[in-house]
């Protein structure tokens, strides 16, 4: 039996700008995992979780579920990645072992709140495949292999951030330049030291749960179609990762939490924001933090100062149906 697992994460500085090329800090989030279980079998089967399986208690429970999890649940993302990793495998000569798996899977990361829990599903997915049939995978490919999984077999509107940092880990900052991935398939991947961040929280809302790809696909085509107040504001966006790098280097968490509002403030004047994202942004500004969303909607993250205002955080994000938590970072 062979278990490959990874954790959520929250983008702290860049995002969207890795869809489109641009620079991102990022976290991984160890409070949440998901994890993939290959058993040798007779067959190859790929078995979803109770919750996913086939039957619902109700019309109503039929369609919250459908919301949740969406029409193939996480069976298509891990059935995508054993497909990546296979042909990779072709490609490269690389000649696997005759045995088949029966694979299972499980994640408490929260869903569709953009805390990445369907990358983290096909990284731990590729984790646990070359692990049962042993093969190395050089770590600075996998984000893009990752990546092929959902964009070219799932059609998902995505970009390098969730797969890059649910790879490395703890906190790492990326450089996605395009002429780096034209010269040798991959970008600049920094890990650094988590303790040169401010302390950190993190919210979400299950209520508000979507596919992030769709929420993405406004900003998507008007960037494609050459639109420049898009294609400027995700430059800055892309720029501010890089001054946050910096600024942490420097010590200088207050510049960093600035940074943090600056990045939500530019998304927000390039995409429409849900009223209820908005509201819990705000909120967590009133109490003095910093806030930004976490991925594409859902989750927001920030800087605090002292565990006063972390619990006037709890406090009046918890008013808003909101789950409020400290990031663990290593």
């Amino acid at each position: 039996m062979i278990r490959g697992g990874a954790f959520a994460r929250a983008g702290l500085l860049g995002n969207p700008s890795d869809n489109y090329h641009g620079k991102v800090l990022a976290v991984a989030v160890r409070n949440f995992r998901a994890e993939v279980t290959l058993r040798e079998s007779p067959r190859l089967v790929f078995v979803p979780p109770a919750e996913e399986g086939p039957g619902y208690g109700s019309f109503e429970d039929f369609v919250s579920r459908t919301k949740l999890y969406g029409y193939y649940g996480g069976t298509r993302l891990v059935q995508a990645a054993a497909k990546t990793f296979f042909e990779w495998c072709l490609d490269n000569g690389v000649r696997l072992p005759v045995r088949n798996f029966a694979l299972t899977y499980e994640t408490d990361i929260p869903r569709q709140v953009g805390l990445g829990g369907s990358s983290a599903l096909v990284t731990a997915a590729f984790r646990a495949l070359t692990s049962f049939y042993g093969i190395a995978i050089p770590v600075e490919r996998l984000p893009s292999l990752i990546l092929k999984s959902e964009k070219e077999e799932l059609d998902i509107n995505a970009g390098y951030m969730d797969r890059v940092v649910q790879v490395y880990e703890g906190l790492v900052y990326m450089d996605l330049d395009e002429a780096l991935f034209r010269e040798r398939g991959y970008g600049r991947y920094e890990s650094l030291d988590p303790a040169l961040l401010p302390s950190l929280y993190l919210a979400y809302k299950p209520s508000l749960g979507k596919v992030s790809g769709r929420v993405l696909s406004e900003m998507y085509v008007r960037h494609r179609d050459g639109d420049p107040v898009v294609r400027e504001g995700i430059r800055k966006i892309g720029s501010l990762a890089e001054k946050g790098r910096e600024a942490l280097l420097a010590g200088d968490r207050r510049t960093f939490a600035r940074l943090m509002n600056e990045n939500f403030d530019l998304r927000r004047s390039l995409l429409t924001i849900n009223p209820a994202n908005l509201e819990m942004i705000e909120t967590a500004r009133s109490c003095g933090a910093s806030a930004k969303f976490a991925g594409s909607g859902g989750s927001i993250v920030g800087a605090y100062a002292g565990e006063e205002m972390f619990r006037r955080l709890e406090a009046a994000l918890g008013r808003l149906g909101a789950v409020v938590l400290k990031p663990k970072v290593q």
